[in-house]
């Protein structure tokens, strides 16, 4: 009965909001839970679909969107929480965002909705979506101005 500690642990966790596998597990391990323990109790909450690493990504992924962040933030974000790539691909072509909008709307509500005056502006305003996960590709039509 080690593993009931483990388990209201991670429910515990997992009452405040969704977390992947890997994020779970490490937070066990910080609070000094047998690996054993761990596994078992992870493996437990997934078979009852209380623990889905599909769920958190997809719950991820439309929060990051909705907050103006794009796609290579979300991917490093995701591999930082030990979601598989694979699962990553998924949620965010499920996503079906338009990058090069929100790119352009992120720059609108930092910038204002002038195209930059000059290229040192340009590429301050290149740098903030680059550090928002935007490709140079999204960033540059989204400098380019207008809709």
């Amino acid at each position: 009965m080690a593993q009931r500690p483990v388990r209201e642990a991670a429910i515990g966790f997992l009452a405040r909001r969704e977390h992947s596998r890997g994020e779970l597990r490490r937070k066990l391990q910080d609070k000094g839970y047998p690996e054993a323990d761990i596994d078992t109790a992870l493996d437990d909450l997934e078979a009852e679909r209380l623990l889905s690493d599909r769920r958190f990504a997809e719950a991820y992924v439309a929060a990051r969107i909705q907050r103006g962040f794009g796609p290579l933030r979300i991917i490093a974000e995701l591999r930082q929480r030990q979601v598989a790539d694979p699962l990553v691909e998924q949620c965010l072509a499920q996503a079906g965002a338009d990058w090069e909008a929100l790119a352009r709307a992120a720059r609108c509500k930092r910038f204002g909705d002038a195209p930059p005056a000059d290229q040192r502006e340009r590429a301050r305003q290149a740098r903030f979506l680059e550090g928002r996960g935007f490709t140079a590709a999204q960033i540059r039509r989204a400098l380019e101005g207008g809709d």
